[in-house]
């Protein structure tokens, strides 16, 4: 590959070699990475060398965001454009092809503070092409313009777009990730409920949190991955007494033995619904379940481990990794978080039931239910103050249905 290189940058010593050399089998192609750096190297001799008033140099770039770095530079120009309008941040859009890449949208509002208090300009226009004069020298820009009442468009440089491209490739492109200002991040996604099976509402909410998890890693934050799993609430009272029904020695009750855990529990909620008696003894399995009685808090956990190994093999299929954080782990937390909203003056009695009135909303939020119990309001509480005040989390991303719009609404008002 080097005698190659020689021949091809030096041809006037080419017959020299060609004589001082034994022929040689031609060489294996020479690996991308060698190829790129040539390239880049030929790139960087070719470069223009940029005057000593270049922001935009290598070390100063906001790598991955070119917004960011066309607003430094639009920052500098604004400073010089009105000396006296402190604090004033770039407004920087992309814009259609045929005005260029990029548009500063600064002029009609600066217009609007300055104007009356005189001001060398005459209008938005004239703003708009002090902007454009002020900007400092940048390999990234190719040309500007303005239009309409100040628009400044920016057409980036290929040759500039170009090397970015280049770099990248041969450096890797995780130094040029976007850096969000937040260090750990909660992505809550996919949480399916178990003994149903999941159906589209949980795979797209699925692989959008997953996209949305591993472009946040990819920017080196620390994320979170939680699976809010439905495994807790009065259904597992006629899950659990339909398993002792049907499987009086339970624990041997393995996957194949229970079947389609669907079907399950579509028969269990059946006999529910038919059965007073079987529903007066679902209802007590509950009692006995949330006070902690062993035998029922086994019977929970394996009808739990039955769904989790189902919606595992979705999750291997698809390459989605969560760590599983569901309803009842953050059971425990909803008493000290009731009792600490009541305490702020939150929580009123209505009916019987502890609620929140929320402004602009006619509906109250229930956080404890009438017989006492908890519900979903309670709970995603509950998930809130822990992932806020135990995992520190400074962003918290919820993926789920436009349908738990109005709760969640409600939950974070």
């Amino acid at each position: 590959y080097r005698r190659r290189l020689l021949l091809h940058c030096f041809p006037s010593i080419a017959s020299l070699i060609s004589h001082s050399l034994p022929p040689s089998p031609p060489p294996p192609p020479p690996p991308l990475t060698d190829l790129l750096r040539v390239v880049s190297r030929r790139l960087f001799l070719a470069t223009k060398t940029q005057s000593i008033t270049t922001m935009a140099t290598q070390e100063e770039e906001c790598k991955g965001n070119v917004k960011a770095q066309l607003a430094k530079l639009f920052e500098v120009s604004l400073k010089v454009t009105v000396p006296n309008e402190a604090d004033v941040d770039p407004l920087i859009a992309a814009c259609t092809g045929k005005f260029g890449d990029y548009q500063c949208n600064n002029a009609m509002g600066l217009w609007s503070k300055i104007k009356g208090k005189g001001t060398q300009f005459r209008g938005p226009p004239a703003v708009g092409e002090a902007i454009k004069n002020n900007l400092p020298t940048s390999e990234m820009i190719d040309s500007c313009s303005v239009a309409g009442p100040g628009f400044v468009n920016v057409v980036l440089s290929k040759n500039w777009m170009a090397k970015s491209i280049q770099k990248m490739l041969i450096e890797g492109i995780d130094t040029w990730a976007p850096q969000p200002p937040v260090k750990t991040a909660v992505v809550d996604f996919s949480s399916p409920n178990i003994a149903k099976e999941m159906h589209v509402g949980h795979l797209r909410s699925t692989i959008i949190g997953d996209t949305l998890a591993r472009m946040l890693e990819f920017s080196k934050v620390k994320v979170l991955r939680r699976n809010h799993v439905g495994d807790w609430g009065t259904q597992f009272g006629m899950l659990i007494e339909f398993l002792f029904e049907k499987f009086p020695n339970f624990e041997d009750a393995t996957e194949t033995a229970i079947g389609d855990l669907q079907a399950f529990y579509k028969a269990s909620k059946q006999r529910f619904d038919s059965d007073p008696a079987f529903k007066e003894r679902a209802q007590q399995a509950v009692v006995r379940l949330q006070g902690g009685e062993e035998k029922y808090r086994r019977a929970w956990a394996q009808i739990c481990e039955i769904s989790r190994t189902e919606f595992h093999k979705v999750y291997q299929r698809l390459g989605v990794h969560l760590e599983e954080k569901g309803e009842s782990f953050y059971n425990p937390y909803i008493p000290g978080v009731i009792e600490g909203l009541t305490k702020q003056g939150l929580v009123e009695e209505s009916q019987g039931a502890r609620v929140i009135f929320i402004e602009g909303i006619n509906i109250p939020l229930i956080v404890v239910k009438s017989d006492g119990g908890f519900n979903y309001a309670s709970t995603d509480l509950a998930a809130l103050w822990y992932r806020l005040n135990e995992e520190k989390a400074e962003w918290i991303i919820y993926v789920t249905d436009v349908g738990q719009q109005q709760h969640f609404d409600m939950v974070f008002k």
